[in-house]
Formats: structure tokens, sequence, C-alpha cells
């Protein structure tokens, strides 16, 4: 485990986003685009920063839609990114919004449809990845978010943990729960997945991530693992 400790050590990415944009919305993980990149899918409770952390990672204020209505995201949401690494090589990459999960202003039938067309996604999308699990640092753990990322070990889904809204907080209280999430997860995990720290308003941990895209699609195009 890579754990990003406050504050940020500098981190020098090559990484550089030329183009973002809306591709597809889709309602079944069998309706998404054809499986030939590499994908990189961003979840978390409702409200926790998601659509603003992924306009900081892209640089476009608009490209994922804000709101105040926690749930708004429906649908499996696919954006074409294309950037270039320190060779001057091309990449091309999916980076996908998900529907948040623990919001329970939705029908139970609504919330079901939700939960099982995002398992199957994550089970059965053969480009994922990384799965970027959002965490709202200015919070002791919650059992939803526990439960998320429980499941995801159990399907054996590789993802990380993305704590978001750092700037909301002190360091300090940003830390000791950061420290309290993988102190749960210790109880019963042998391994911790890796930890990003972020803040979309003072785009803190937007090199790490870069970075951390840029070395797997450098890994996915090495081992040939997508055709």
């Amino acid at each position: 485990m890579i754990l990003y400790r406050w504050p940020f050590f500098i981190v020098f990415c090559s990484m550089v986003i030329h183009t973002a944009k809306f591709l597809l919305s889709s309602p079944s993980f069998d309706k998404c685009p054809v499986a030939n990149k590499p994908e990189y899918a961003f979840i978390g409770r409702s409200n926790v920063g998601k659509s603003s952390l992924i306009n900081m990672l892209t640089g476009q204020k608009n490209l994922a839609k804000t709101s105040s209505t926690p749930g708004k995201t429906q649908l499996i949401n696919h954006f074409l990114i294309e950037s270039s690494n320190v060779k001057k090589q091309k990449q091309q990459w999916y980076l996908v919004d998900l529907p948040g999960y623990g919001y329970a202003k939705r029908s139970q039938t609504d919330r079901r449809r939700w939960e099982q067309m995002i398992e199957n996604y994550l089970r059965k999308r053969p480009n994922l990845v990384q799965v970027m699990v959002l965490i709202d640092s200015r919070h002791t753990p919650q059992k939803n978010d526990l439960a998320f990322v429980n499941d995801l070990d159990k399907w054996e889904v590789p993802f990380s943990l993305v704590f978001t809204k750092a700037d909301k907080e002190k360091p300090a209280v940003v830390q000791k729960n950061v420290q309290l999430f993988l102190d749960a997860l210790k109880a019963t995990w042998q391994f911790l997945p890796q930890v990003f720290i972020t803040s979309a308003e003072k785009k803190t941990g937007r090199e790490e991530l870069l970075e951390f895209f840029e070395q797997n699609n450098l890994r996915v195009a090495e081992n040939d693992m997508i055709g």
C-alpha cells in the first residue's frame, strides 16, 4: 500500500490531458461503449464530491454535472479521455461516473435496480482497470462505505480509496479519519488498498491520481491486456 500522507510530498506527473468529452450514458454494463480502452470508474456515497473531483482531474469545469441534489446520477456515464505521457505517447482511456450509493430518499425498487446495475458493471466489465472509491474525509468511517469496499474485495475487483474534501477540515482531522478507515479494514484484511487524499477546490491529489492512471495505462499496454 502507498499512503499519501498529509501534507503531500511533490509528485511530478508526466500525464497531460488534451481532451475530455462525454461519450455515453448507459442503463446497464452491456450497453456501455466497446471495451477496448483502459477504464477507471468513480463511485461513492451521494454528495461525496464525485463530479467536482472528475472536473478537477480533467481540467474542465462542467464535464461532469454537479448538483446539490443527491442521487442525481442514475446511469453509467462514460467520458473519453485523450492524454499523453512523458514519452509523448498518446493514450486514450475511459473515465466512468457511476451512480452514488447510500442515498435513502429513493424507492426500494430504484435502489435495488441501481445496486444491481452497479454490481453487474463492476463484476462483468472486462476492461475495468481500477475502481476509485470516494470517501468523505470529514467523517469517521461510515457503514455503507465499509460495506461497499468489502463487497469489492469479495468480488475481487481492484480498487483504490480516494478521500475527498480535504480542504474542508483540519489536516489532523483528515489524517485521523483516514487512519480510522484503514484501521477498520485491518481488522479483517491482510493487505490495504492504495490511498489518495484530495481536494477539488485546491486541486490537491490531482498529480498523484493522474500519475496513477498513466502508470496503469502503460501496464495495460505493455501486457496487451485489452484487445
